[in-house]
């Protein structure tokens, strides 16, 4: 032991006192507006069915689709490698955890649609729809049938459509309280938002849905589409989306990019209205940085190029799909939207692809900073939430099994979890 430091001060304690009375306003802002990560499962997609097509049996139905492509235009690891451009030490790895996942869960959250997808209707048609869509949900929860994740989305608030979208809301909702109550995976959806006014009626909607049930106060939570170049720069040159989490109180889960609706909204000509586009790329950048610590997620937007027709056809269409889903995950939107049957295998082959082959090497820097066994890298506990928080989006999704995890970092899920979501100081202090 060497010579004990003297240790000397020259405040006196009332100024820290002081201080952290002067900024408890600030802590608790903090705290409020952002909570972090919620910690749950995050679905890698969302997949929308137009309400008057939604069935018993949509789910299972997409999922042999799905596995009948692959049987036709890929009938092997190989063959689906040599299309995607996948690694030989992936192409098994993939194909089988593909196929596995198309037989045991093809959707992973699903949306009825009775906005664009379904369009206008008379009212007790789509009356109807919204009470049979609550029905079948209800039913698909308690055969266990039902997707992770499933909801409808509703028409907007604007002037035009906003009665009939309250009134589809109200019947879908009461149908499944009479039904049994609302099903943990319940998501809800509403799309054009351009005003922050828009998000705060819709709140007022959900309480008093909430007071008319009985209902704990916050449980419905919705997602806000953003399809209008409005709500992402208003006109006094703020950011729209911000204030529409704010408006949310609380409420809002996702922040949905619709890409048609918003290359449209700023003039992008049809023939190059795509996820990549560096119109979506601003929206979407300016959505991740106000999401940011909320608690919000964000969910890429779609491709409309279908992987149907002939092979060739097909082919370039999964690769299209393939790449645009890769490039998302690369920029941390670990959630888009798929239209087709056929764009689900390309789905969770870019996703499976993607955790698997950074696997090893996230596993390995987390194990190392766990024993604070040093290496070639020197990570601190914010990159240990981002490792942590790839290895658990991989479990959730069927890319990586819980063995293999532990087997090379010697970690539990739970230890996972720990290290995803530190505290708040935790992420300023440096490792040690």
């Amino acid at each position: 032991m060497g010579q004990q430091e003297k240790v000397a001060t020259s405040l006196a304690g009332a100024v820290s006192e002081e201080i952290s009375a002067s900024l408890a306003p600030v802590d608790a802002e903090l705290e409020r507006r952002y909570p972090g990560d919620p910690g749950t499962r995050q679905p890698v997609h969302t997949v929308y069915v137009p309400g008057d097509a939604f069935a018993a049996d949509t789910i299972r139905s997409w999922g042999d689709q799905a596995l009948a492509a692959l049987d036709e235009h890929a009938p092997d690891a190989a063959s689906f490698a040599a299309v995607l451009g996948l690694s030989d030490d992936l192409a098994e790895p993939v194909y089988s955890r593909v196929r596995a996942k198309l037989e045991r869960e093809p959707i992973e959250d699903l949306r009825v649609d009775f906005e664009d997808g379904y369009g206008p209707r008379p009212d007790a048609e789509e009356d109807a729809t919204a009470a049979r869509a609550a029905r079948l949900i209800a039913e698909a929860y308690k055969n266990g049938t039902a997707a992770p994740y499933m909801g409808i989305r509703m028409k907007c608030m604007e002037a035009a459509v906003r009665d009939r979208g309250i009134r589809t809301l109200d019947v879908f909702l009461t149908g499944l309280m009479e039904s049994g109550g609302l099903p943990e995976g319940l998501v809800l959806t509403l799309p054009k938002v351009t005003y922050a006014e828009q998000v705060t009626a819709f709140v007022r909607l959900l309480e008093a849905f909430e007071k008319a049930h009985g209902l704990e106060a916050g449980r419905l939570g919705f997602e806000i589409q953003i399809e209008t170049s409005q709500s992402i720069l208003a006109t006094d040159g703020t950011a729209t989306v911000a204030r529409m989490i704010q408006a949310a109180e609380g409420r809002a889960t996702g922040l949905h990019y619709g890409t048609f609706d918003y290359s449209a909204c700023l003039g992008v000509s049809a023939a190059y209205q795509a996820s990549d586009h560096p119109a979506a790329d601003h929206a979407k950048a300016i959505m991740q940085v106000a999401a940011a610590g909320t608690g919000v997620r964000v969910s890429d937007g779609s491709t409309n190029v279908l992987p149907v027709g002939p092979t060739a056809k097909v082919h370039d269409a999964w690769r299209l799909h393939y790449g645009l889903t890769r490039r998302a995950l690369a920029r941390a939107y670990y959630q888009g939207w798929d239209m087709h049957p056929g764009h689900i295998p390309t789905r969770y082959a870019a996703v499976f692809a993607f955790y698997r082959e950074g696997f090893e090497q996230a596993a390995g820097r987390l194990a190392r900073y766990a024993n604070r066994a040093g290496g070639d890298v020197m990570d601190e506990p914010a990159t240990a939430k981002a490792l942590s928080g790839y290895l658990l989006r991989g479990l959730d999704c069927g890319a990586l099994d819980i063995a293999e995890v532990a087997r090379l970092t010697g970690l539990t899920r739970a230890d996972l979890e720990g290290f995803a979501a530190p505290r708040r100081g935790d992420l300023t202090a440096s490792a040690k």
